[in-house]
């Protein structure tokens, strides 16, 4: 049984936060942000909607595209670091929400990675007979544990919410391959203590290194070579990161998604954000060979080849 999606689903806040708005309360520039990280606007979540209210609504978007009711699931993941509670986790409380009352329910806590650990753990219920329909969210709240007085950090996150409905699709199709990953001594480079702390010269150097292998390595272990590829999903982390996965691929821009400009760094809601909004572009089409591949703090890392379409 090949396991592959077969709904999608965003969720984004209203609220926008330009480049210029950081400029009047910090020292910074539209210049420097955008330079450095492809990052123009992102947007905020207001202080009454939560981690689960924004999960919530990506997948009821995402149980819609697929043509299921909350009933229809058999298990919730939940990929985030930064649940509103240590406990109940956000994947019961989107459960709750949802009335999804036979789904048994838990969080990944991957960082960055994350969509990509919940969409594998995801697949193996589904291709040993386990489960007939799994939910995957991607979602961060990520601007209530930013600094805003720390310029190297505050400039670079968002918030906001993405979510796949995975379950068999038909041969030839669905997920291809993977790899997933963790170096667990690059931890102190990237952390939350009580807010998020990045030694982003160090992150930079591995994200480079580390996309750029993971890609190849999905690549490979599908049997496919780089002219297979017809579209890469990266963490959308920072645009010269991505280029250089995109290089490494040799794939021409416009293979790529680029949605860091909009969104900035939303975590584990990046690559199912940037699905959802390139589905939507009309530039992921039936029986493509799609890449996505991510990375971020623990250090964990992730890559997956999947073949669209159910």
């Amino acid at each position: 049984m090949n396991a592959g999606i077969i709904g999608v689903g965003r969720y984004l806040p209203e609220k926008i936060v330009t480049n210029a708005d950081l400029e009047k309360i910090m020292d910074t520039s539209d210049e420097w942000i955008r330079t450095r990280t492809g990052i123009e606007e992102r947007r905020i979540a207001s202080d009454d909607v939560g981690t689960a209210d924004m999960g919530f609504e990506a997948a009821q978007k995402a149980l819609e595209n697929a043509g299921l009711k909350a009933e229809d699931l058999d298990l919730i993941i939940v990929s985030t670091v930064t649940p509103d509670y240590p406990f109940p986790s956000a994947s019961c409380m989107i459960q709750e929400k949802l009335g999804a009352k036979k789904a048994a329910a838990f969080d990944v806590s991957a960082a960055c990675a994350g969509f990509m650990y919940g969409m594998i753990t995801a697949k193996q219920f589904i291709e040993t007979g386990a489960y007939k329909h799994v939910l995957v969210v991607g979602v961060e709240k990520l601007s209530k544990i930013v600094n805003w007085e720390d310029r190297n950090t505050a400039v670079l996150f968002g918030d906001g919410a993405g979510a796949v409905v995975i379950g068999a699709v038909s041969e030839g199709r669905g997920i291809l391959s993977f790899e997933l990953g963790a170096d667990g001594t690059g931890g102190k480079h990237l952390y939350q203590d009580e807010y998020i702390a990045m030694n982003g010269r160090e992150v930079f150097k591995f994200a480079v290194r580390q996309m750029g292998e993971s890609s190849i390595n999905v690549i490979e272990k599908a049997g496919l070579s780089k002219e297979d590829v017809d579209f890469l999903i990266p963490h959308q982390a920072n645009i010269r990161i991505m280029e250089a996965a995109r290089q490494r691929l040799e794939l021409p821009e416009e293979k790529m998604s680029k949605t860091i400009q909009s969104y900035g760094n939303t975590s584990a809601a990046s690559i199912p954000i940037s699905m959802v909004e390139e589905l939507e572009n009309g530039k992921i089409k039936e029986d493509d060979v799609i890449v996505m591949v991510g990375f971020g703090g623990g250090l964990t890392w992730g890559a997956i080849a999947i073949r669209w379409g159910k």
